[in-house]
């Protein structure tokens, strides 16, 4: 930590862009109109293949070079995109899907049907809520060149909300040459037929990987709403810019050698918020991130669920968020929501039982057959989550755990947590827009799955299938109050706070949507 606080104070006290940020591409004197608008994303985009990976940088790659047959709105709500009509049988067996007219592939091609049905067959068992549509799938084919048929053996009434998630893996449409690639070998060559064309002479990976508009993109008429609408491109090509650390970013930002950065470092925003020609943008509800310490439900003590209660009273989503650094605009008051706070699921259900109390996490934990076991507790070093679990772990230990910290790289987090033995909790925040459904939530979702954890409520799988049946929104909140009530007796995990990370824009970067995913159609200098 203090080496990399050094890098920050030397970076930025120069008050200029660092040497590699001269290199050819960015913005200098006449070559301003040209040169494409620079970006920095959370990450470099490594996988090209959006089938293949539920990383985030991933799903953001994905949603500019391709296009999905349903989107969500900022409601919620899932609209049509690449379909112009669609139509469900009176029992709710038959769905029949058409194309709108003049979609094309960035090579040229002409998409049809049965290159979309080649692609649901290829992203369906990738993905959680597509194995759950195709396990009540009959058939599926195309009818003609625009149009198919989708026929279910039994009711599913969320075809279109699967069809339309946002969440990674995102349900692309691929050529059908490329969906006929096994996931497992992934495609080296993105064709999409999305608004923005991956320009491959133009990626050097490391450095900067280029997406330009592509003019035989025919938008819908409707206006854009998050991911879904007419996505109209006024750029003629973003890049996209890798960055070695948080700090380097911040400063070429306020250098005004990059437009836009995705996450600001929190320690210094109070610079940022003063420098002249950037701007803030912080948005709440789904576009939030959901902070977790997931359990391992396999490793004993945390095979007993009256030790894993004791674990709610020891998170202090207050004192982890100023912790932290968020600022108070930046975070939600003590959230005890599964599916997060000012969404359309929240629910206070168990609220009770998951209040901090450190007197009342010492008498409960004494009350149990816990003996001392040692907990390994895996973080991720120099991350805003490591910090996060440093506050849980010194209220365990006052509790009565005897708990240790095992800091580490993501990737080998990664790897650790993918062993059902020597660990018992780790610490994670995910996108608000992957954890407001109980069907997408990580820790709800994958409850009797093979997915680290492995938490196994013969309960909530049961409340999800019905929340999956359910036919009307109603419904469906009283399903997601029951599993949170479930949830909070089972505990899969124990949520450490919700909050935004600023993104920052410079002044002439203008209209760049407001999303919880960085968006650069309808975006103009």
């Amino acid at each position: 930590m203090r080496g990399l606080a050094m890098t920050r104070r030397a970076a930025l006290g120069t008050g200029l862009a660092l040497p590699f940020l001269s290199l050819p591409g960015f913005r200098s004197g006449a070559r301003a109109q040209a040169a494409p608008v620079n970006l920095v994303l959370e990450s470099e985009v490594v996988i090209l293949d959006p089938h293949a990976t539920t990383a985030a940088i991933t799903r953001t790659f994905a949603s500019h070079v391709f296009d999905t047959l349903f989107s969500m709105d900022g409601e919620g709500m899932i609209r049509p995109q690449m379909v112009e009509a669609w139509e469900r049988s009176a029992d709710g067996l038959t769905w029949e899907f058409r194309l709108r007219p003049g979609l094309r592939w960035h090579d040229g091609g002409t998409v049809t049907a049965q290159d979309c049905v080649a692609s649901l067959e290829r992203w369906a068992p990738r993905d959680s809520l597509g194995r759950m549509l195709w396990a009540a799938k009959a058939t599926l084919a195309a009818t003609d060149a625009r149009s198919f048929r989708l026929v279910l053996s039994r009711p599913f009434p969320m075809v279109l909300e699967v069809l339309g998630k946002p969440n990674a893996p995102l349900p692309v449409m691929l050529p059908e040459r490329l969906a006929r690639v096994p996931v497992e070998q992934r495609i080296r060559e993105p064709i999409g037929s999305g608004p923005f064309r991956f320009r491959p002479a133009d990626w050097r990976s490391g450095d900067v990987m280029v997406l330009e508009r592509f003019e035989g993109y025919v938008p819908r008429e409707e206006p854009a709403d998050f991911l879904a609408g007419g996505k109209r491109v006024h750029l003629p090509a973003i890049a996209l810019r890798v960055m070695p650390d948080q700090a380097t970013g911040a400063s070429a930002l306020m250098a005004g050698e990059i437009d836009y950065m995705q996450y600001l470092p929190f320690d210094l925003l109070p610079r940022l918020e003063k420098a002249r020609g950037v701007r803030l943008v912080g948005l709440g509800g789904i576009h939030m991130f959901q902070g977790n310490f997931r359990i391992n439900h396999v490793a004993p003590p945390m095979d007993d669920p009256e030790i894993r209660r004791v674990l709610w009273r020891c998170a202090d989503q207050a004192a982890i968020l100023t912790a932290i650094g968020v600022p108070e605009r930046y975070r939600a008051p003590a959230c005890p929501a599964f599916f997060l706070c000012s969404a359309p699921l929240e629910s206070r259900a168990g609220t009770a039982e998951m209040a901090f109390d450190p007197a009342e996490a010492k008498r409960m934990l004494a009350a149990t057959r816990y003996r001392g076991e040692k907990l390994a507790f895996l973080t991720v070093s120099g991350s805003i989550s490591q910090a996060a679990a440093q506050v849980m772990i010194q209220s365990m230990q006052q509790a009565g755990f005897a708990v240790e910290e095992q800091a580490m790289d993501w990737g080998t987090l990664l790897a650790r947590r993918g062993k059902r033995e020597g660990w018992h909790l780790f610490t994670v925040y995910a996108n608000g827009t992957d954890m407001f459904s109980p069907l997408t939530h990580f820790y709800t979702s994958n409850t009797c799955a093979d997915y680290p954890g492995w938490d196994c409520s013969r309960e909530v799988e049961a409340l999800l299938r019905d929340f999956a049946q359910a036919g009307d929104a109603a419904e469906r909140r009283r399903l997601a109050e029951a599993i949170q009530a479930a949830e909070v007796r089972h505990v899969p995990a124990v949520m450490w706070g919700q909050f935004t990370i600023p993104a920052g824009i410079r002044d002439r970067l203008k209209d760049v949507p407001r999303a919880a995913y960085p968006m650069f159609w309808e975006a103009h200098l």
